[in-house]
């Protein structure tokens, strides 16, 4: 498993929030307590002001302001937390709907407190570290993306972690030839692409290329960002690039699970496209640099058939993606060479197997292009604040934005170009099909993610299984919170018309439902097992009820008429495909469902006639 990272963005079409705007939002929060929803709408506001370049400008460097910021953020979690214990006891007596309600409305709250503190003061102290004293504008905003790839890569290292890398095009920058020349000092000399080479496109400097990598078979998570973060931090001529008051960035980045070619940096992406003996005469192709997750299967043979010149050391099929999309842009073996997206679209079209693939190219550096086939991979486009935050997961994009679109690749393959300059806007995305057909893209397309960088956090857990284990006592009291009820001499279950609608209570009453089966998959299909073994013995065997998985129920035991039926379908994520297929079956038979789901607005909370959350209802596949 892979993660891919781009980062793009423009300059700030907001300008910078007041120290005054930011306090006031967060003192109308205190004023609106006890109203929870009230108090989470004016820190959700304080959070997005502060999101992006200007939410960094005015953090930076602003000790009184962020003092202020956390004594607030201070007496905010102590009145979640007093109102969270209220929950927990529930002394106004709230039936399961208000209380679920009320709980939704507490993690709004939760949710943007995190933000502001773990995100947006985590953010400019990271970027504050990297620029140094009295940085510019330009650069912070150009450590602002290195920042935000960085986050990203740490939280898709959970795909893997035996290496990661970060390219970096730099545009608009003021050195002159001579100073760039010194400041090159030969790191333009490699051609393994190994970390720390940077070169001046073109000869004459316009734009320039940085690469940083960290390749290790054994070590923790969050090593290789560590590794990274000091290189570049410590790379002079980056720095003095993006001192310049035009200078513009763009990020192409990745972290993987080696599975073609040995674990090292000449194997690390992101690749570039420079071969071996250039021809004499022959003008320099175009750079390009790309990162591939998948496999490109029939990489040895377009190696072949295209006669490149790659080498030796590097053996990743990675390699053919830039390489083959200069040429085509070049011209050898074309007419008269074609434009960067027809290069690309040539180029993807010809891979066998499934992929996801990020490309940049120094002749227009403000794109990132990427492509998706196949049902392996994913590619989510983050609109962020006057920015474009690729990730081949949403978790790799919400500590910025809770929006994204969705590539698609099991309809034949998408290909998507990011336009720097509208970065952040839907109009910014050009999106095509593999045989070049357009396919614009659509404002109901926008997805908004259900978690955030709370739900993700590991905490001081070294792995997230850790992590999920010494949470469960907590996520099993949350689970039941509001639905334990004192019933005299014993407990009663209470779980409102929410979980259990009345039209599905009558007929169990009624005799009229006389089986219950128990459907899932995986360790959901586990759980569900010893459910049915408690229900049916709570039951006295007066119901039918089973533990299937779904595939089995599906394939197996489907009958024409299966209006006696209640199926209790599990899933932790709500988006399983075979248990969410069993439920459309069902349901076309005339069965009942009770979902029992750990994620709000997920699938199967659609098809079901009851849902009941587990912990806070929002599920994070790790």
């Amino acid at each position: 498993m892979c993660g891919i990272i781009g980062v793009i963005s423009r300059p700030p079409t907001r300008s910078t929030p007041t120290s005054n705007e930011i306090l006031a939002g967060l003192d109308a929060a205190l004023e609106a307590s006890p109203d929870i929803t009230e108090s989470a709408h004016h820190v959700s506001g304080v959070d997005a002001l502060l999101r992006g370049l200007p939410g960094v400008l005015a953090l930076t460097d602003q000790v009184d302001l962020v003092a202020a910021l956390i004594a607030r953020l201070d007496q905010l979690d102590s009145f979640a937390a007093d109102a969270e214990a209220q929950l927990d006891v529930n002394n106004a007596g709230l039936p399961p709907e208000q209380l679920e309600k009320a709980n939704a409305e507490l993690i709004a709250l939760r949710d943007a407190l995190w933000a502001i503190r773990n995100d947006r003061l985590r953010t400019a102290r990271e970027v504050s570290a990297l620029a140094g004293v009295d940085a510019e504008p330009s650069m912070l905003g150009g450590y602002l993306a290195v920042q935000q790839a960085f986050s990203a890569i740490d939280r898709l290292e959970v795909r893997g972690r035996d290496s990661a890398g970060l390219h970096l095009f730099v545009w608009g920058h003021d050195i002159g030839s001579d100073a760039l020349g010194v400041l090159l000092a030969g790191r333009d000399q490699d051609p393994l692409f190994q970390s720390g080479s940077a070169s001046a496109i073109d000869g004459d400097g316009a734009c320039l290329s940085f690469v940083y990598k960290a390749a290790a078979e054994i070590g923790e998570l969050g090593d290789n960002t560590a590794a990274l973060r000091r290189t570049l931090g410590a790379d002079a001529l980056l720095r003095r690039a993006l001192q310049s008051p035009g200078a513009r960035l763009a990020v192409l980045g990745h972290t993987r699970w080696a599975s073609v070619g040995i674990i090292g940096e000449p194997n690390t992406h992101p690749l570039n496209s420079l071969e071996l003996e250039q021809p004499a005469g022959t003008p320099q192709p175009p750079f390009v640099v790309a990162a591939l997750n998948g496999d490109v299967d029939n990489h040895a043979d377009l190696r072949e058939a295209h006669g490149l010149r790659i080498p030796a050391p590097i053996t990743t099929d990675a390699k053919v993606i830039p390489t083959l999309v200069s040429r085509r842009m070049s011209g050898p073996g074309e007419s008269d060479g074609v434009g960067l997206v027809e290069a690309f679209r040539r180029t993807v079209s010809e891979f066998e197997g499934s992929v996801a693939i990020g490309v940049a190219s120094a002749s227009e550096p403000s794109k990132l292009l990427f492509a998706l086939r196949g049902s392996g991979q994913g590619l989510y486009l983050g609109l962020a604040d006057d920015s474009f935050i690729v990730a081949s997961e949403p978790y790799g994009v919400i500590e910025e934005t809770a929006k994204y679109v969705r590539m698609d690749g099991e309809n034949g393959g998408e290909i998507v170009v990011l336009d720097g300059d509208t970065a952040g806007e839907l109009g910014g995305i050009a999106r095509f099909a593999y045989d070049g057909r357009e396919l614009p893209v659509d404002s109901t397309e926008v997805i908004r993610a259900e978690i955030t960088t709370r739900d993700i956090n590991r905490g001081t857990a070294p792995h997230f299984l850790l992590k999920e284990i010494t949470e469960a006592p907590n996520s099993f009291a949350k689970t039941l919170r509001g639905k334990i009820a004192d019933g005299g001499e014993l407990l009663r279950a209470e779980v409102g018309e929410t979980t259990l609608p009345k039209s599905i209570s009558d007929r169990l009453a009624d005799g009229t439902i006389t089986r219950v089966r128990v459907i899932g998959q995986g360790t959901a299909a586990v759980a569900g097992q010893s459910m049915a073994s408690i229900l049916d013995e709570l039951t006295d065997s007066v119901l039918d009820v089973d533990a299937i998985t779904a595939t089995e129920l599906s394939g197996f035991a489907l009958r024409l008429d299966m209006s006696d039926t209640l199926a209790i379908a599990v899933s932790q994520s709500g988006t399983t495909t075979d248990t969410n297929r069993t439920v459309d079956l069902l349901r076309a038979r005339g069965a009942h469902v009770i979902g029992i789901v750990n994620r709000r607005g997920s699938d199967l909370t659609d098809k079901a006639d009851g849902v009941m959350y587990t912990s806070d209802g929002r599920d994070v596949e790790m």
